[in-house]
């Protein structure tokens, strides 16, 4: 197993299953539907009859020699009100996993008010939110009619890519490669001593000026200052709850970002900024010396190396992790929003998304009585998890049924305790959240406190939440 999958093992407590959610709203879906559905399309992923197995020294993919589609689909006949299945959802969240199969688990339960929720659950280290994403967009097409035309991947267990790439990267450290540039591959006495030292001096040079850029980064990010402890930052209980918001029109939030000169990305961050200001448990005054962090995963496939990068079909996780500071001592919607622009500029041109990726990936091989500091050193300096996923822009259907809407919910690793979840789908944007009961008593209050932030930029009109 890839160590950037295993990472997601290693990194798991029983307070904090490193589990992904993912619900839906399908009109018609029905159990037989489904069955065929799966049992046809989603099954052409091979990766889903494996399970991770503990090996010395780490994790390897074993086949389920058991399997049968049957363990991984229930189907509830239940007829759940909004306010009773938001309770279920939750439930379905603290379940523990079944150790003996593989771990990921579809409901169905088609007689939910308001249409079938279809609820998947799968762990981390079978993929990132990018590849699972990828993987519904290949399942779910754009008419009732179509079928998918191009899905499926081998399981494929080969490591030696990325060990290659890893002693090629070795070898060049070494000095055995250099890169030879085009003035000394051009000359007719490129062979000559004279021309090696020049073309070592300049590998010497970038990898110099590379090395400093690194240290500066690490040292950077190791210095900044430890989130402010608050009622967020509270020991964990192990119990969490799920809510979710209604939907809200994209064009809302394009409007902000356009007149306001920022990205949809801002706005969203800057929602999330003003609902947890009044949920850290601290005065107006205390606030202006309050450091937050929200750590938000960054997905790094277009900055690996060629020989890195995944096949477009492929399931594995390729995310680093940027830490924004949240302006929670911001007075007003605007400031929030700029002081929030500011930072992501900030953090898009650093590599702390890579450095972030590569530390994590070390977690399976560190021993473990060293992998809790290391996960504490990062883990201390945010107070939440903040993902935004970019859906089709046109409804799909799945099995022949229309989406109406989709909605996740993302892990949260170390002791962090508060998940925010941006879904835009079809025109329409929601909010999610799942909190530990311990730091956060009403998410459905603070997804409210989202969405009255939008109301207060310019053009914003109050929202029926």
């Amino acid at each position: 197993m890839l160590p950037s999958d295993s990472a997601w093992l290693a990194l798991e407590s029983p307070r904090n299953p490193m589990a992904i959610t993912v619900m839906m709203r399908v009109d018609g879906l029905t159990a037989p539907r489904l069955r065929e559905f799966l049992r046809v399309y989603w099954m052409a992923w091979e990766r889903f009859r494996y399970m991770p197995g503990k090996r010395a020294p780490g994790w390897r993919w074993e086949p389920d020699s058991t399997f049968d589609l049957r363990h991984h689909l229930d189907v509830v006949l239940e007829r759940f009100t909004e306010p009773a299945l938001q309770e279920w959802v939750s439930e379905r969240l603290n379940q523990p996993w079944p150790l003996y199969r593989p771990l990921w688990k579809f409901w169905l339960a088609p007689n939910a008010e308001g249409g079938s929720v279809l609820l998947l659950r799968i762990h981390h280290c079978y993929a990132d939110g990018v590849s699972l994403a990828g993987i519904f967009d290949r399942l779910c097409c754009a008419s009732p009619q179509q079928h998918p035309a191009i899905y499926g991947a081998t399981h494929n267990a080969d490591l030696s890519p990325w060990m290659s790439a890893a002693k090629e990267r070795l070898r060049q450290l070494a000095g055995g490669d250099v890169v030879a540039s085009p003035t000394a591959a051009d000359s007719p006495q490129a062979g000559e001593p004279e021309d090696h030292l020049e073309q070592a001096g300049a590998f010497l040079d970038q990898l110099s000026s590379n090395g400093l850029k690194l240290v500066n980064e690490v040292s950077g990010f190791l210095a900044e200052p430890d989130d402010t402890p608050s009622d967020l930052k509270r020991p964990l209980l192990g119990q969490r709850c799920c809510r979710w918001s209604v939907p809200v029109p994209l064009d809302r939030f394009r409007s902000v970002a356009k007149a306001t000169n920022v990205t949809i990305n801002d706005v969203l961050l800057s929602c999330v900024a003003a609902a947890v200001r009044p949920r850290l448990g601290m005065s107006a005054a205390s606030l202006e010396d309050t450091i937050m962090h929200a750590a938000v995963p960054v997905d790094i496939r277009n900055r690996l190396p060629d020989d890195l990068q995944p096949e477009p079909d492929s399931m594995g996780n390729y995310f680093g992790t940027v830490f924004v500071p949240l302006p929670v001592d911001g007075e007003s919607a605007l400031e929030r929003l700029y002081r929030i622009k500011q930072e992501t500029r900030r953090l898009k041109k650093s590599w702390q998304p890579g450095i972030a990726w590569g530390l994590s990936a070390c977690a399976s091989v560190i021993p473990e009585a060293l992998r809790q500091p290391l996960s504490d050193v990062f883990y201390r300096k945010a107070s939440a998890v903040v993902s935004n996923v970019i859906g089709t822009p046109e409804a799909r259907y799945i099995a022949g049924c229309r989406i109406t809407e989709q909605m996740f919910w993302v892990p949260q690793a170390g002791n962090i305790g508060l998940g925010v979840s941006i879904v835009s789908y079809a025109g329409q944007v929601q909010f999610g959240v799942v909190a530990d009961e311990a730091v956060l008593a009403d998410p459905a209050a603070f997804l409210e406190d989202c969405l009255l932030e939008l109301a207060e930029f310019p053009g914003g009109s109050p929202i029926v939440v």
